[in-house]
């Protein structure tokens, strides 16, 4: 495949590590689906992408308020029952911490309200962290933060999915099957979409990174936006938005 500035890809954390689809853009059939093991491999992949939409926070300031950064709280407003989709990120401080009752600590100390962390969110800090350590200003010409619910409603016509994605931490049938054909409608093959996931990716990340694949293409057209619009910048200068 020759290498050009037309790829973009949709990214979702797995067990695996990062699961994508990439998409050339204008070509329906130049759909690719790919596991990394680090998100640098998604960087530095051949042909180079030019738009990365991940599903995951970009952007951690030193003090969060109530509802966590700006862009979650923007994203809730939309989400109607999915809103809880969308946890609440801490500070850097205690993104960084290793051991789960001195991040809750942490978090405490800088939040205002005083809020611990989730058990859920605790477990996203390690790839947190990995994006953090390779972000910079001038990285984010290629990588945006995005967030599959927002990216499911975007596509949905401003709707958010009735279906939850997930019952109990398990897997929802008819949920997932709602998204599946909801990313048909928007051009997806559904022999893709319905493809056995790769090893330590399930059904769920494959579905999420297609809806991120489309958002990415938004992005490239400039048909997408920040949530919030005036978004705000940590102490490292990386922008705090989610874009739909």
């Amino acid at each position: 495949m020759p290498d050009g500035p037309d790829w973009v890809a949709g990214v979702d954390g797995c067990r695996a590590g990062w699961v994508a689809v990439l998409w050339r853009l204008g070509e329906p059939a130049e759909v690719r689906l790919a596991v990394f093991s680090s998100f640098s491999e998604v960087l530095k992949h051949s042909p180079t992408v030019s738009v990365i939409a991940v599903d995951m926070p970009i952007g951690l300031p030193d003090r969060i308020g109530a509802g966590g950064r700006g862009p979650e709280k923007a994203a809730r407003r939309h989400l109607g029952e999915r809103q809880s989709s969308v946890f609440a990120v801490p500070a850097r401080s205690a993104v960084y911490a290793e051991d789960y009752a001195q991040a809750c600590e942490i978090a405490q100390t800088t939040s205002e309200p005083p809020k611990k962390v989730s058990k859920q969110a605790f477990y996203l800090f390690p790839k947190i962290r990995e994006i953090d350590g390779l972000m910079t200003p001038e990285l984010e010409a290629r990588v945006y933060e995005v967030h599959p619910e927002l990216a499911f409603w975007r596509l949905n016509n401003g709707e958010a999915m009735s279906l939850p994605k997930k019952i109990k931490s398990r897997a929802n049938g008819p949920g997932l099957d709602q998204r599946r054909d909801l990313l048909v409608s928007c051009g997806f093959e559904r022999d893709f979409l319905d493809q056995k996931p790769p090893r330590g990716c399930g059904r769920d990340d494959l579905l999420d990174a297609a809806a991120n694949c489309l958002i990415a293409e938004r992005i490239a057209n400039g048909g997408a936006e920040p949530f919030p619009k005036d978004f705000q910048r940590d102490g490292k200068g990386l922008r705090m938005a989610i874009w739909a």
